[in-house]
This record gives structure tokens, sequence and C-alpha cells, in this order.
């Protein structure tokens, strides 16, 4: 699980050259302070509204202000070309305008706190992979619920944390550790625990799931040396983990999602089908389909923003 800003990530390492020493970290260390307080400012101001409209403001201003000025509709327009060539110039323009509108609504949402996940606990969970859950909790069984960067994913973390109790996430760290600190302590307070991606939190996560909890993973990442999977007709590299993982412990692998509702402020989370256990890129490629078809029918739910074909786009194809 990782956060809907894009810019996610471990530092690079940096190396020695003619700009190292005392000086080199303090110009980032401040960028990311500054930037850190212009976003808890602007944060500060937006959640003394009301609810209703703290969530569609938030959504203008990320898209008539903060992704033109971040480069986001550059972003998008290159991944529809890629993926989408026959998408019409106003249909791109719409969607450069829904996508950041999405992404700024979730962050006010999981920002929100309380207001969230109480609107969240009136929604009533669907789909046949409602029953597998209910079955894999009943035996004691770890389940693996799969998603992508569609929607609002934390709308699903809270509705079945609701469900089960404790819902464990791997999220990837933030490059801004400002920022990262408080947004952990955001996504800490729809579901919990929480597991920072690297060696000592998978391990912590896999014990979690061993002992026949649910965690929540997102599988739309571009993961440099990952298995090339088709995702929207064109090879994306992508992580296997959450297959091996459910064939390695036995646990039920389940897509789901949290689908924005036309009103722009509810959701529909639903629950997919089981995927079979069989191997893990056939696995893990039924999982990309599911992502690719939910989609084709909500293209603007959709983090366009990520370069999720990084390979491609470099070779221009």
């Amino acid at each position: 699980m990782t956060g809907p800003t894009p810019k996610t990530g471990p530092e690079p390492e940096r190396r020695p050259g003619r700009n190292s020493g005392p000086k080199s970290g303090r110009v980032p260390a401040l960028a990311h302070r500054l930037q850190d307080l212009l976003f808890r400012g602007l944060l500060a101001l937006i959640m003394a509204l009301p609810y209703e409209r703290r969530v569609p403001l938030m959504g203008w201003l990320m898209a008539r202000l903060i992704a033109p000025l971040a480069g986001y509709n550059r972003r998008i327009r290159a991944n529809v070309a890629l993926v989408r060539p026959d998408m019409t110039e106003a249909e791109i323009r719409a969607l450069c305008r829904a996508v950041p509108d999405n992404l700024g609504r979730t962050v006010a949402e999981i920002y929100s706190g309380r207001d969230f996940t109480d609107r969240i606990a009136r929604v009533t969970p669907t789909g046949p992979g409602l029953a597998a859950l209910d079955a894999a909790q009943a035996e004691g069984r770890p389940v693996i619920l799969v998603s992508g960067h569609f929607g609002n994913y934390d709308a699903f973390r809270a509705a079945m944390a609701q469900r089960v109790g404790a819902l464990g996430a791997l999220y990837r760290p933030m490059n801004n550790p400002f920022f990262n600190a408080h947004y952990v302590r955001a996504m800490s307070g729809i579901a919990e625990p929480m597991f920072a991606r690297g060696r000592r939190g998978l391990a912590q996560m896999v014990k979690f799931l061993r002992q026949g909890n649910v965690v929540a993973l997102l599988s739309d990442q571009h993961v440099g040396k990952g298995t090339l999977l088709d995702f929207l007709g064109k090879p994306a590299p992508s992580a296997l983990s959450a297959a091996e993982m459910a064939l390695k412990y036995n646990a039920v692998l389940i897509p789901v999602y949290g689908i924005r509702q036309p009103d722009g402020l509810s959701f529909r989370v639903e629950l997919e089908s089981p995927i079979p256990h069989s191997d893990p890129v056939t696995m893990m490629q039924a999982a990309s389909d599911s992502l690719a078809a939910q989609i084709e029918k909500h293209p603007e739910q959709w983090l366009w923003v990520h370069r999720r074909w990084k390979p491609e786009r470099r070779a221009g194809k």
C-alpha cells in the first residue's frame, strides 16, 4: 500500500562529488520542510471546512492549481498516448481534470479521519469475494486483498477494517520525511497495522499474515526488475509477491476496489471473486486484468500520473 502522491520511494543514494560535503544535505532537507509547511498550511485551511465542502475543494485545487504546476498533466498525456492512442483530445482534457480531482479528494478524505471512516461505516461491501473473505476468516486462513491506485483505496481499507478488525498494509515511504510522518499517522487512523516497505517491514507483514490475518497490497506500481505483465495492452514490470505469498501461506487472494460514486463523496466497495491458486505469473496477470477492467469502466479513477510503463516510455514506443 502506498500513498496517493506519485513521488514515493526511498531517497536515492548520493554519490560524492564537487557538491558533496556538510551543506549538500541541507538544501533537500530545507526544501522538504518548506514543502511540508505549505502542505500543512493548506490542509489546515481545508480541514476547517465541513466535510462536504473540503473534499471537492481539495479536488478542485489539485486539478486546477497543483497538477499543472507539478507536471501531472504531461504524465497523464504520455501514458494515455501509450495505451489509449484512440482517445480524443476532449477526452484527454477531461481526464487531465478528473484524475487530479480524484487524487485531491482522496488526500482530503485520508486526512479527514473519523469524518471519513464514519461515512465508510455506512457502506455495505458487495461482490462474490465477500463470502470468500468471511469463510477464510472463519477458518483462520490468511487473506490478501489486492488492488491498485484506483478510486480511493483507503475506502476499501476502512470498510474491510470495520469488518475484520486489524488489517495490515505495506506502504512505500514518501521521499519527504516530514510529510511521510503525518501521512502515515493519517493512514494508520483508517486501518492498521502499517508496514514500511523494506526487509524489516516485509518480515513483519508476513508474520502478521501467517497468523491468519488480512493484508492489503497495491499491485500497479512499476517494479524495476519485475516480471513483465500485460497492463492495459502494454507490458509493465510488476511484482509477483502477492501471489507468491498467497501460494506459500495458503492465503485467499481477492481483488477489491473502493469505487467513487457520481456524487464525488460516497463509495461502493466491491470484492471480486478470489483468484484461483495456480502460479505467480498467472495469478498476478489475473489481478492486473481485474484492475484494467475497472479502469476501462472508470478511467478517471485510476492514477494515470504513475510512470507505470517506464521502459516503453524511454524507448519511445
